[in-house]
């Protein structure tokens, strides 16, 4: 059984990390997706949030699992027993960053793939980021992040501008 982590903040989840989700799913037998406790970042969403608005839009995927994390990813990786770590890029602006973290990993965890999948062309411009940003402002998010998540960010913002 081949077990990958796809590991990740998801503040919020969005349609890109959806896509990369499921596309590693049917790449895997089993898919652990790890949000990150310890992100250095001012998180919108609490973990327990985000871990379960994660729980919610992947529950129809068999294969998928989801888990908070804390510390550092390979260990994280080993205990779930996986040997695959799947990261998604938008664009080569990611690839830098993704690149040093994979050679990082690498000379931690030697055992440890790190398998990058470039996100679908429809939502290669998405971020957690501009999501927040456009959805603050008032702007209509609806189609790039899951309908959940949506209603989530309007109760965060008290705005609701999508019909």
């Amino acid at each position: 059984m081949t077990t990958a982590v796809y590991p990740g903040t998801f503040d919020p989840v969005t349609n890109g990390h959806l896509d990369i989700i499921k596309r590693a799913s049917s790449l895997f037998d089993r898919v652990v997706i790890a949000v990150a406790a310890d992100n250095y970042k001012n998180n919108l969403f609490s973990l327990e949030e985000r871990t379960d608005l994660l729980k919610q839009v992947t529950a129809d995927i068999e294969n998928v699992e989801v888990k908070s994390f804390s510390g550092l990813l390979v260990d994280f990786v080993r205990q779930n027993n996986a040997s695959i770590i799947v990261r998604g890029l938008r664009a080569v602006s990611d690839f830098e960053y993704e690149f040093q973290m994979s050679l990082m990993n690498k000379k931690l965890a030697r055992d440890v793939e790190t398998i990058f999948l470039m996100t679908d062309t429809d939502y290669s411009f998405l971020s957690s980021s501009i999501i927040k940003q456009a959805s603050a402002l008032g702007g209509c998010i609806k189609g790039l992040v899951p309908p959940v998540v949506q209603e989530a960010l309007e109760k965060k913002y008290k705005n609701k501008v999508c019909d």
